[in-house]
């Protein structure tokens, strides 16, 4: 990974501090560390392996930002340490993350559980796995729930995905 300025114990780079600097915010490298972690601690592991997805998102080959949504079955994340992740699903290869799930391709992560409105985030390194992929963590720490709004949320039976046929520029769903 490239060195863009982080120090030892603090978990914001050159620029962040600087824009820090620049709002007025004073001193945030100095609290930071109190919830910005290098590991999850037992909480957000157990809260991540209980969610049904989780929200990535990372660059494509191009230097473009995306999101996507990643589910599967129930307990389909694992946390065999606090220092990673495991996921036992893929990402579908039509997504435009798909090429970018490799080794050390850089991803921020969201949990949220919309019934609580609690929401851990987790920044780390991509590594495929025979299963999936697994993070390995760089950056962990809690949210603020104040935008999220409780919703309910449910497991649904797969359907199946729906092909396109153009013909004459005339798009059939079938």
């Amino acid at each position: 990974m490239a060195d863009i300025g982080h120090s030892a114990g603090c978990p914001f780079h050159k620029g962040e501090r600087e824009a820090q600097r620049r709002a007025g915010a004073g001193d945030v490298a100095a609290w930071a560390g109190d919830f910005i972690r290098d590991h999850m601690p037992d909480q957000h592991r157990d809260f991540f392996a209980g969610l049904p997805f989780l929200v990535l998102a990372g660059s494509d080959a191009a230097g473009r930002v995306w999101v996507t949504l990643v589910d599967g079955p129930e307990g389909f994340v694992r946390s065999p340490s606090p220092r990673q992740l495991t996921l036992e699903t893929g990402v579908d290869p039509h997504d435009p993350l798909h090429g970018a799930f490799q080794a050390g391709t850089e991803v921020g992560m969201i949990g949220i559980s919309l019934a609580t409105r609690r929401r851990n985030r987790m920044n780390g390194m991509i590594r495929p796995t025979p299963a999936g992929f697994a993070i390995d963590v760089q950056q962990s720490f809690g949210n603020c729930p104040q935008y999220i709004h409780e919703r309910v949320v449910q497991r649904v039976a797969t359907q199946q995905p729906t092909t396109s046929h153009v013909s004459d520029h005339i798009a059939c769903i079938g």
